[in-house]
């Protein structure tokens, strides 16, 4: 059973949402991934979004570029938290997507990433699962705590 889902408007997504996808794998955390377009597609994003609970999903990732409102398709029909991840890709390198993700209505909610932020996505989806389980808790702050020692490691060499 999938905790997380990761749905993108079209194919040419993929490459940018793929790395929500790597994160989850690193964090050894189950996920689905689905191409849904919330134009093209609308009954079938609907019945994704109100049926994800029902399948164990308990967070949803939703990268769109352009008008992108997948994300806030996908909150329209569930009561999960929406991640929206905003793609670059149009004329406008995305700030199009970023607004179309940021600016739902008041009760409809949609925690937004930077552009093409698909493994921060991740890494909140993780933060929010767990609050609720103490394993991914762990991974997590190992997680953390390995990328602080990156940094420290740079900044060895830098000093050498």
């Amino acid at each position: 059973m999938a905790k997380v889902a990761i749905v993108m408007g079209s194919d040419s997504d993929l490459k940018k949402m793929e790395k929500a996808a790597q994160l989850l794998e690193e964090m050894d955390i189950t996920y689905e991934m689905r191409i849904i377009s919330a134009h093209r597609t609308p009954e079938v994003a609907k019945e994704f979004a109100a049926t994800a609970r029902e399948r164990g999903v308990q967070v949803i990732i939703a990268g769109a570029g352009m008008a992108a409102h997948l994300a806030g398709a996908m909150a329209a029909h569930t009561h999960l938290p929406i991640i929206g991840v905003p793609l670059s890709g149009s004329p406008l390198a995305g700030q199009d997507a970023l607004l179309a993700t940021v600016q739902m209505p008041p009760g409809v909610p949609v925690a937004t990433m930077a552009i093409d932020g698909s493994r921060n996505a991740a890494v909140f989806a993780c933060q929010i699962l767990a609050l609720q389980d103490k394993e991914i808790e762990r991974r997590l702050l190992e997680f953390r705590q390995n990328m602080a020692a990156g940094v420290q490691e740079k900044d060895k060499k830098l000093k050498k």
